[in-house]
């Protein structure tokens, strides 16, 4: 089956057609959508200009990735008008996320209106965790009465890393204890044992856990009390702030990626230099709570685009990790998935590329065959 792919993130929507035969990306392109999405209009004609330069002829299926499915969707679902309406009610617990999966899915069906549909969602892989980790120590009520609850995000990029890890070490899937660290615009780590998600940073929405790129990650919540307190923020501002202007921008002072705030690092700008150090002691950290949640650790994953892309974070991100027993790593470029030390190594330091289209492409066609 051909499976056209859209992956509709935070700051632009990524295409693909996959050949599922193989598993083959018969082709690849990609459309900024901003430093934030859900500031775009005109994503019908986006959708148009992306399937234009992919020249999508003999599409058979087009699978969307959905970052939050709350309990409703644990699976990948075909589309039809409630599945979009019930995308669209969790756009409060992913607002940068699924009001603009919903517009993607909307304008795709507009343009392919006799091709079949399926919605795929990061959260899915998630629903292996036990109460232990899914429940915050909050009021019982919450819970039961709200919802509230950790759901966890990039499950089809980590699901899509612990299969590449299993080809990589040559050893079977259900025997690897992991940790992945998807580390890009947004960013997270998960435990992954025996192929199930165990444990993993992200929230009942996309902010808790790691800085990220415009997101702060978890912080003192005692800070935003204060802010509503003395009325120096209303829930509108801290929203902007939160998503918007903190992690990696905030602390560097401007919207950039992590290349150019090394690269302002480097020529001395002393607050870049500061974003990067937070960014890898959160990510350190972050991956030892998730090691934790194993019996041992056989591989740390790194995937996303700085993880993929940013050898000097991942050599000081795994330089901080030296009491779990992890040596040193070169800062050396890595163009291919591989290992990233020695093969004899105790824990195995890996790079994957982050292939979400793939895992997509697979459940649409078992979805529809």
């Amino acid at each position: 089956m051909r499976v056209l792919v859209l992956n509709a993130g935070s700051s632009s929507l990524k295409g693909s057609i996959v050949d599922t035969s193989n598993l083959d990306a018969v082709a690849k392109d990609e459309i900024s959508l901003g430093t934030d999405a859900t500031r775009q209009s005109g994503i019908e004609g986006t959708v148009r200009s992306l399937l234009a330069k992919l020249d999508g002829g003999g599409i058979e299926a087009v699978g969307h990735r959905v970052v939050h499915g709350g309990t409703r969707f644990r699976s990948a679902v075909q589309v039809d008008a409630r599945v979009v309406k019930g995308i669209e009610a969790l756009a409060d617990f992913a607002p940068l996320h699924n009001r603009v999966a919903a517009a993607t899915i909307r304008a795709a069906r507009s343009a392919l209106p006799k091709v079949p549909q399926v919605a795929a969602f990061d959260t899915a892989f998630h629903a292996t965790l036990s109460e232990e980790q899914f429940l915050y120590p909050v009021p019982w009520g919450w819970h039961r009465k709200y919802g509230i609850r950790r759901f966890g995000f990039h499950g089809l990029s980590v699901e899509w890393s612990a299969r590449r890890a299993a080809e990589l070490l040559e050893r079977p899937e259900n025997r690897l204890a992991l940790v992945v660290a998807h580390l890009g615009s947004g960013c997270s780590v998960t435990a992954v044992l025996h192929g199930r998600s165990v444990a993993t940073s992200m929230g009942l929405t996309p902010m808790e856990g790691l800085m990220m790129g415009t997101r702060a990650g978890s912080i003192d919540p005692g800070i935003l009390l204060y802010m509503l307190r003395t009325r120096r923020a209303g829930w509108r501002e801290l929203e902007t702030a939160l998503d918007h202007q903190s992690g990696l921008v905030g602390v560097a002072g401007r919207a950039a990626g992590m290349r150019e705030i090394e690269k302002a690092a480097a020529e001395g700008n002393t607050r870049a230099r500061l974003a990067i150090d937070m960014f890898v002691s959160r990510a350190a950290a972050g991956i030892a709570a998730a090691a934790t949640a194993l019996p041992r650790l056989d591989s740390l994953v790194f995937t996303g685009g700085i993880g993929e892309h940013s050898a000097s974070v991942r050599s000081a991100i795994v330089g901080r990790l030296a009491p779990l027993g992890l040596l040193p790593i070169p800062a050396s470029d890595v163009r291919n998935d591989a290992a990233l030390n020695a093969p004899a190594s105790a824990v195995a330091i890996l790079r994957v590329e982050a292939r979400e289209d793939l895992v997509i492409a697979r459940q649409t066609a078992e979805l529809l065959s």
